[in-house]
């Protein structure tokens, strides 16, 4: 046989009518809690002596003095900071405050004969109860301070919170002063310290100076003066800049010069660099040669003109040359001289660098000797204003670091207990209590509660839902509510066979007492009112029940006819309705546990199945023997009986389980004994609806047993209740 698959069981929700009825379901243990919590807040409430509260104002600042320090040219502003008030909360709440108040008024005594039988208390447990009356409060966003006492006396009660004031008070000017001398004290010594260390420091610097033979003129500087300043520094810098500029320029040009021609280097130079001479003698060249020209067109060469002009065009040309390369010379004379003065400008600025360096090196203990005690005389001279200003602020006034706004005053009426709120709370503490409990006790109860619970934890439909305090059909109306709700199960289990040859129906239950046997009698009850012939088989062999109903013998019943003690006949018995019959268990002995596995047990149910049209068989709990699952698996169908908040989830699924397991044909469930004054939602599923129903239909009369009910009678259509004729029914499934 293959292993059982289970769907994964759906989520629950509750909805707001599920709330609801856990509420009207558990509204005793509301209702007690309620009442409980109610009655003792009012009974507290009433016995509680009265208390009278007195409360003073004080205003508070951090400690400042009222007139500014020296260095301080505006006046103190104080940010809210939540932070430090909760602190001085703490303090007013400690013995440097409250013990010296107990003292003043004597309240060890006081409240020794008051509370104590006349015995002196101890001062920490009177602190203890002068907290418990303290109530301390900041007006919002500002440094006031409400003081509170709660006290049976008015008088006492006014004493206790301004003497808190005062003494806070005091505590703060006192601590003031005492902050302030200890910081004069620590600073004093410091500043001798730094004094011996100064002296010191000097006569370092002196010594340096001398074994250095350092000139240090001016007083106030803490460096060496250099040899050069940085601004000459700067404009070396610069001329180097630019002269280098101005040599790679000459060189340039000098370098492009040379490489040209004679003849292209004399077109060239006088472009390059300007001369008035060379200038001119070209210009007389080329009149020379205009001229040789023109007197070799007229003359021989050998013509003396002729002969005196290229004697003149030659000279010209050689004074040329000779001015060219006196220019070409003057150039790289130039260049030469432009790169000298560079090296020497750089060499200068470089050897002044390096014995501006090698000083500095030299003299940099003496300086940093000098530049250490300047910082320390600075620092000393803080120190010593500083003291100055401390010592003047201490002896000024500080009236204003905590300021008595108002005096507290005796109360003139009683603030504790609060009457009207206790109670008020305590109804309301009570009935959320309640709830709270109700719920949690519900939470815990995994017990069946609704049909939601049945369908979603066994995955299995709801076949009918019987009310509580059911009795036996059988000495019932026939038309009682009671017998409206077996119809219905009737109806529903008629609907959910499949076939018309399945008739025999085991009915079981997870464990005892959830109304298996009267569900099985009831149900075979109506289905024999309706004209069918049915059977009911007591199978519980180990508690028959049964038999006690209809108050009939035991002896003669199933057991004595597998053991062929007795014949089928005279094993089954009559009973006042003419188509129900019954089968009693009769006397199992001891070695006839496994009768019902035997085969003459199955040729019993094919033998009934003939016969009757129902056979209904009570079983034993299915989880208590085998008998029940014994019985599921040789019957043709199995209705399954869950009593109401009975037995936890998990029990019946197991039940169902097994059922399924031996191969049972699980109809549906039945969901039993159900509280309907409680719980609203099963209203429509119960008796009462037809009870209501039928009575408002005060035309039509109870039918007999089988007689159909008419309905419609406007409309002439007539339908077959749960309860039609034999006839009808039969024909109808």
């Amino acid at each position: 046989m293959e292993p059982l698959k289970h769907e994964p069981t759906p989520e629950a929700r509750l909805h707001f009518l599920d709330y609801w009825r856990i509420i009207r379901i558990r509204k005793t243990i509301i209702i007690a809690v309620f009442l409980l919590v109610a009655i003792t807040a009012t009974v507290v409430t009433f016995v509680l002596p009265p208390s009278y509260a007195s409360t003073t104002r004080i205003k508070i600042e951090p400690t400042v003095s009222d007139v500014p320090g020296l260095g301080n040219n505006q006046p103190y502003l104080l940010p809210y900071d939540p932070y430090w008030i909760q602190t001085e909360f703490q303090v007013i709440q400690d013995q440097v405050v409250l013990k010296p108040v107990i003292e003043k008024l004597h309240l060890n005594e006081a409240w020794g004969k008051k509370y104590a039988g006349g015995e002196v208390l101890k001062t920490p447990e009177t602190m203890r109860l002068l907290k418990k009356r303290m109530s301390l409060d900041t007006v919002r966003n500002t440094s006031l301070i409400e003081i509170t006492i709660y006290d049976e006396d008015p008088q006492e009660a006014a004493q206790i919170a301004n003497a808190i004031a005062e003494e806070y008070k005091k505590y703060r000017l006192n601590n003031s002063i005492q902050q302030a001398q200890g910081g004069i004290k620590v600073m004093d010594s410091t500043f001798a310290q730094e004094d011996t260390a100064i002296q010191t420091l000097r006569a370092k610097k002196d010594e340096l100076r001398k074994k250095l033979g350092i000139n240090d003129t001016d007083p106030n500087s803490l460096a060496p003066s250099p040899t050069i300043t940085p601004r000459e520094v700067e404009q070396y810098t610069q001329e180097l800049i630019d002269g280098n500029a101005n040599y790679m320029k000459l060189k340039g040009e000098l370098t492009r010069l040379q490489t040209l021609k004679p003849d292209e280097l004399r077109q060239v130079l006088p472009t390059t660099v300007p001369d008035t001479t060379l200038t001119a003698l070209l210009g007389d060249l080329n009149d020379a040669e205009q001229k040789l020209a023109t007197l070799k067109t007229d003359y021989s060469p050998q013509h003396p003109e002729v002969v005196r002009a290229q004697a003149l065009v030659d000279k010209i040309n050689k004074e040329i040359d000779d001015r060219v390369n006196g220019i070409m010379a003057g150039l790289e004379v130039n260049v030469q001289s432009q790169a000298a003065a560079l090296a020497s400008i750089s060499n200068t600025l470089q050897q002044t660098k390096e014995k501006d360096q090698e000083e500095a090196i030299k003299s940099a203990p003496y300086w940093e000797a000098k530049q250490d005690l300047a910082n320390l005389q600075q620092i000393h001279n803080l120190l010593y204003a500083k003291i100055d200003e401390e010592k003047l602020d201490t002896a000024l006034p500080k009236t204003g670091i905590v300021e008595i706004i108002r005096q507290a005053e005796p109360g003139k009426e009683p603030v504790r207990p609060n009457k009207t709120l206790n109670i008020a709370l305590g109804i309301v503490v009570g009935l959320i209590v309640g709830v709270g409990l109700a719920f949690f006790i519900e939470y815990l109860d995994t017990s069946v509660k609704t049909i939601d619970d049945v369908e979603r934890a066994l995955q299995a439909p709801v076949l009918g839902v019987i009310p509580q305090n059911v009795g036996y059909l059988i000495d019932e109306d026939v038309e009682g509510a009671h017998a409206e709700a077996y119809r219905v199960l009737r109806t529903h289990v008629m609907f959910s066979r499949k076939n018309d040859k399945l008739n025999a129906v085991a009915v079981v239950s997870a464990g005892a007492g959830e109304g298996k046997s009267t569900t099985t009698f009831n149900l075979a009850t109506v289905f024999a009112q309706a004209g069918d012939r049915v059977l009911v088989v007591d199978s519980d062999l180990r508690r028959p029940t049964l038999h006690k109903i209809l108050k009939v013998s035991n002896n003669v019943g199933l057991v004595s006819y597998l053991l062929k003690q007795n014949t089928l006949e005279e094993s089954i018995q009559r009973t006042k309705i003419p188509s129900l019959d019954f089968m009693a268990s009769g006397k199992l002995p001891s070695s006839s546990m496994s009768i019902l596995n035997s085969p003459q047990m199955k040729e019993l149910i094919g033998e009934l199945k003939q016969r009757y049209d129902f056979v209904f068989f009570d079983s034993p709990p299915i989880l208590g023997v085998s008998d029940a699952s014994i019985l599921a698996s040789e019957v043709d169908m199995t209705i399954q009986v869950i009593q109401y908040r009975r037995y936890p989830q998990p029990m019946n699924i197991r039940a169902k389980q097994l059922i399924e397991k031996v191969g049972g044909n699980l109809l549906g469930i039945v969901l039993n004994n159900i509280n309907i004054s409680q719980d609203e939602s099963y209203y429509y599923y119960s008796g009462y609806y037809y009870d209501y129903y039928y009575k408002s239909r005060d035309d039509e009369k109870p039918s007999a047993y089988g007689k159909p009910r008419a309905y419609g009678k406007a409309s002439g259509d007539k339908t077959a209740s749960d309860g039609a004729a034999p006839a009808e029914i039969k024909q109808k499934y």
